[in-house]
């Protein structure tokens, strides 16, 4: 076995990594003297002899033919190309070359008056020298391959698709440092069983067998033009097999140059749910951004970046990129700005820090721009910190919505677009809560006055953004486990961050006043099965009860504080169609605006003091169907003195305006 390592790394030395002169001098041996041979064999079958006397009268022409022949393959560029390289262009210019010489030979050997050479040798010395030196080439070629394939812990990969993709990952794959193909898989039954660029077609059934003859850790997905519902079949059958999946950019990005065909990728998990997307309707899309100026808060959030990124394909006249964190803010702004390059777009993009608790500040910034759409995407989300920071969650979700909605009245903004939840559904958790407070005020405002058209977008979560399960799944497997999931039987609705932004920006070109919006997120999906799927599609296998020699452990940590395990979308029972086929409208009671003021009253006061019990109080008695778990409920009264129950630390805070206390942190204060 050493041996044979040493054989193979003194080739790689000697003939890949040879200084270029030795190279094409070694090369231009070699065909010299393979040339030199294809003549003496001309003469041989010509006269069937081994050395027939003819030869002797034009021994000379032996010489001629590699003296004229070679310089000629240099003068044409063929010693410029690497061997290991080689195409079907070096084919050509080797047989232009030795064409070309044959002719100069016969010139020269004319004008020299040389012996006798029948007509029929040049014609066979031609093609003899053709198949001989091309011959050589390939065989080298093919041999270089072998051995850099096999040299440098290159692994073995089988390619799913034997399209035009996979072909062409194939070829890129053949120069590749850490991957070399072994095999194409396809559907097709009929190219199974024929050979492209050398590797064999085999049908999806012969999966297990080559995966384990040739000890394939990884499987390309090269079909990126399939939709997700086939890729999602296709990913079933690959699950059980532990081997690492990986997949080909989508069209758009080796379309659009962002991206080469061997840059793979995890598979995606919409491919992995098998949930297709309906193509967005154009008149939807444009109706509120086209030509106009468009407000974006929170815009350096998953969802917020993603409208922009949405909103300036689509041509407004400016973009205002509304955000309270410096980093984010800067980070959106150059990629938009980069984007725009692309686009070749003349959208204004302007970057503003603000915090939408600001109402006087917001409104400004409305006004002075001449905003006409807004779409309010700033929120704090993540509900065990919003649990244990009520009173941060209602300024931000409850006021920093109020003060966001009455700005655009004042300023005479034409249309309001909340991103709301379905957690904001009989909610469990006051981020849920503070979400239907926030769908109220709206709600409540459209009834009140018609300068702003208001409405609202419910959906469930998406894939990918902050706090999202399947990032943290995916770093868990990387570090060898565990995969922590929160209850066996707990389900979410899913969609990916761009189909939700696309659907929120053409729900609100349909919005009357008060709408509430649903998107389709089609079946719940159980959160173990995403985990499990997710380990067998890193080439690891998951350990638990049922499966004891797994490689990677599933432990189960219990719902998080105000946790729920199956989410909803709707209050009521009753849902309508609208223009879009994945967006409902939802038929729900629309509080008047003198009861919410009422309720607002009274968490201005509740915020004022910081008494996180009467912010309970207060969404408990406004929102419908919220229950708290009651230990959370309890959690800031237990766990306070009782001459500060109720109360919590309030570090000093910027106000502006009746309740809009901004604190700084809310905990236990014997912490």
């Amino acid at each position: 076995m050493n041996k044979n390592i040493g054989i193979k790394g003194f080739v790689l030395n000697h003939l890949i990594y040879m200084p270029r002169p030795v190279r094409i001098a070694a090369l231009m041996a070699v065909d010299g003297a393979a040339i030199l041979l294809s003549m003496w064999i001309a003469y041989a079958l010509r006269l069937g002899e081994p050395w027939p006397p003819h030869l002797h009268d034009s021994f000379a022409v032996l010489f001629l033919a590699p003296a004229i022949t070679v310089p000629l393959l240099w003068f044409m560029g063929l010693y410029d190309s690497l061997l290991r390289y080689a195409t079907s262009r070096v084919l050509y210019t080797l047989v232009r070359g030795v064409l070309l010489g044959l002719l100069l030979m016969v010139t020269v050997w004319t004008l020299l008056q040389g012996g006798p050479v029948p007509r029929t040798v040049w014609m066979i010395y031609g093609l003899v020298a053709v198949a001989f030196t091309g011959g050589i080439r390939m065989l080298l070629r093919d041999y270089l391959h072998q051995l850099l394939q096999t040299a440098g812990g290159r692994q073995p990969v089988i390619i799913y698709g034997a399209g035009a993709a996979g072909v062409q990952l194939a070829t890129a794959l053949r120069y590749n440092p850490e991957l070399y193909p072994i095999a194409f898989v396809d559907d097709n039954p009929e190219i199974c069983g024929s050979q492209i660029q050398g590797l064999k077609v085999h049908p999806p059934r012969e999966l297990e067998r080559l995966i384990h003859l040739h000890e394939v850790r990884r499987v390309l997905l090269a079909m990126p033009s399939v939709s997700h519902r086939r890729r999602s079949e296709i990913i079933e059958r690959l699950s059980p097999l532990s081997v690492h999946v990986m997949a080909l950019p989508g069209l758009f990005e080796l379309n659009s140059g962002l991206r080469h065909i061997d840059e793979l990728r995890e598979v995606d998990v919409e491919d992995i749910l098998g949930r297709d997307t309906v193509p967005p309707d154009p008149r939807l899309l444009g109706t509120c951004i086209l030509g106009r100026v468009v407000m974006v808060t929170g815009a350096g959030g998953s969802i917020g970046s993603e409208l922009c990124r949405q909103i300036i394909a689509l041509g407004p006249a400016r973009l205002i990129l509304f955000e309270r964190s410096e980093f984010a803010l800067y980070t959106i702004e150059r990629e938009l700005e980069a984007l725009k390059r692309r686009l070749n777009n003349r959208t204004d993009i302007v970057p503003m820090l603000g915090s939408v608790e600001h109402q006087r500040r917001m409104a400004e910034v409305m006004r002075t721009f001449g905003v006409q759409t807004v779409y309010h995407a700033a929120a704090y989300k993540h509900v065990p910190i919003v649990e244990q920071n009520p009173v941060e969650g209602v300024q931000n979700n409850v006021f920093g919505t109020l003060h966001a909605a009455r700005a655009a009245v004042d300023a005479g903004v034409e249309t309001f677009v909340l991103i709301s939840t379905d957690k904001a559904v009989r909610p469990t958790n006051v981020m849920g809560a503070s979400k239907r407070f926030a769908e109220l005020i709206l709600q409540g405002l459209a009834l009140e006055q018609d300068k702003t058209r208001f409405c609202i977008v419910r959906f469930g979560n998406v894939l990918t953004s902050s706090g999202s399960v399947v990032p943290l799944f995916r770093e868990q497997i990387r570090q060898g486990g565990p995969v922590t999931v929160t209850h066996p039987e707990v389900t979410r609705y899913f969609m990916t961050i761009p189909e939700a932004a696309q659907l929120v920006i053409q729900a609100g070109a349909m919005g009357r006043g008060g709408d509430i919006f649903l998107l389709d997120m089609g079946a719940p999906v159980r959160i173990l099965d995403l985990a499990r799927r997710l380990i067998y599609l890193a080439g690891q296998t998951p350990r638990d009860a049922d499966h004891p020699h797994g490689t990677i452990d599933i432990v189960f940590s219990g719902l998080r504080p105000g946790e729920k395990l199956h989410e909803e979308l709707l209050i009521g029972d009753a849902n309508q169609p609208t223009e879009h086929p994945m967006i409902m409208r939802a038929v729900e009671r629309q509080p008047a605006w003198s009861a919410v003021e009422r309720y607002l009253a009274r968490l201005i006061r509740a915020s004022r003091d910081f008494d996180c019990q009467e912010v309970r109080a207060v969404l408990l008695e406004s929102v419908e169907g919220y229950q708290p778990e009651g230990d959370i409920q309890d959690w800031i009264w237990l766990n306070s003195e009782p001459e500060q129950r109720n109360r919590s630390v309030m570090l000093p805070g910027p106000v502006e305006g009746a309740g809009n206390v901004v604190p700084l942190v809310s905990v236990d204060p014997r912490r």
